[in-house]
């Protein structure tokens, strides 16, 4: 509880940052939606196909994010002891680095194979996952707007064995989750800028999962939020190439690589 001396604790920055980040960062990308060159579907296409508003999108996100920190302090609680205990391992770079690395592909394999059956699966995707479906077109702050028990099994339960699985303590949690929010919002966000880093390092960005969002890649393009390995392992990858849209802008399409698919 290093913040303590700022009258703020490391569980409760890390319990409250990462839904900050979420609407700031999801709030740049609403600013920058003007810019039709770089979006991957016009502004039209996002008013008239996606089939849910807006503000029934923030009522359902903001739902999800108040479960996420209730979770949240119930888990910081639980773990305070072991959290104090690591104090002096988590200052080690080397330690941060693995407890990073492991978190990532914890989250990512929980979220593939939860994902995946919720495609698999027609009663649950009909209930439940469908209505993330509902965005057609994604855009920033709909990242996190799912059925609520999708958001808990998904996100929520995803991030608790991230947690726990990589020994990171609640300051560690405070970057990792923050990094993971900004990473998913991008991801969501519908455009496609030119120098973000994430199109650099991460195959999985916007014009991937934006694939999973049209029809013919509903069943492709499951990994989420960082790595696309277990698409590739298990036959559900399918790359994307990028185009020139009608009327300007761009548009993800498969690439000739998918027929391997």
């Amino acid at each position: 509880m290093e913040f303590m001396e700022f009258g703020v604790s490391d569980e409760l920055l890390g319990t409250v940052v990462p839904i900050l980040v979420y609407w700031v960062y999801s709030g740049i990308y609403v600013m920058l939606g003007s810019l039709e060159n770089y979006r991957l579907h016009s502004k039209m296409d996002e008013d008239d196909k996606n089939l849910v508003s807006k503000s029934t999108v923030i009522k359902g996100v903001l739902l999800q994010q108040i479960v996420q920190a209730i979770v949240a302090i119930l888990l910081f609680t639980v773990t305070a002891n072991d959290s104090e205990a690591g104090t002096v391992q988590k200052r080690s770079l080397i330690v941060l680095l693995r407890q990073f690395f492991i978190a990532m592909l914890v989250l990512d394999t929980w979220q593939y194979f939860m994902h995946r059956y919720m495609h698999d699966n027609k009663f649950l995707y009909r209930h439940i996952h469908s209505q993330h479906h509902r965005l057609v077109v994604p855009y920033s702050f709909g990242a996190l707007y799912n059925h609520p028990l999708e958001g808990l099994l998904l996100d929520t339960i995803g991030g608790a064995l991230s947690f726990l699985l990589s020994g990171m303590s609640p300051r560690t949690s405070i970057f990792f989750f923050s990094f993971a929010t900004i990473k998913t919002v991008d991801d969501h966000c519908g455009l496609w800028l030119p120098g973000n880093l994430f199109h650099l390092f991460f195959r999985n960005n916007s014009a991937y999962h934006d694939i999973h969002h049209q029809l013919y890649g509903s069943k492709y393009n499951f990994s989420q939020p960082f790595f696309v390995m277990w698409d590739r392992i298990l036959g559900t990858y399918m790359p994307y190439s990028l185009e020139k849209r009608a009327g300007g802008g761009l548009q993800a399409r498969p690439s000739e690589d998918c027929k391997d698919n």
